[in-house]
């Protein structure tokens, strides 16, 4: 019996220390995104019709981050629960790239989310 509870014991401390690493890991991506957005030179960010900067947009996702608290547990969460859209309309976020063109937050977030994945491997 002793043997089967410190088994048990040794799972479940290897299957914790994947969580928090998985856990770590997807904080990091989700800090990648927010400071893309930072760090986007002459950008415009549309939410329900109103224009923002970059620290206006950061400052936004990171209070829509917070109040998601345990739902947004991916990078992929985020970009569905806090960046894409508005919580209160359902209307898409919006962004104006320098050079005019605008685009679906969501569309920016997921290529941003690939670069990622390149940079890292």
């Amino acid at each position: 019996m002793k043997k089967i509870l410190i088994a048990a014991f040794v799972i479940l401390a290897l299957f914790s220390g994947v969580l928090s690493a998985q856990d770590n890991i997807e904080k990091k991506k989700i800090e990648f995104l927010i400071s893309s957005i930072e760090n986007l030179k002459g950008a415009i960010f549309i939410r329900n019709g109103s224009e923002y900067d970059g620290r206006q947009a950061v400052e936004h996702l990171r209070m829509k981050l917070q109040n998601a608290g345990g739902r947004v547990r991916t990078a992929d969460d985020f970009i569905r629960l806090c960046a894409s859209q508005s919580y209160i309309t359902g209307k898409p976020y919006m962004i104006r790239l320098s050079n005019g063109k605008t685009i679906k937050s969501e569309e920016y977030f997921r290529e941003k989310l690939k670069e990622y994945y390149l940079t890292v491997k």
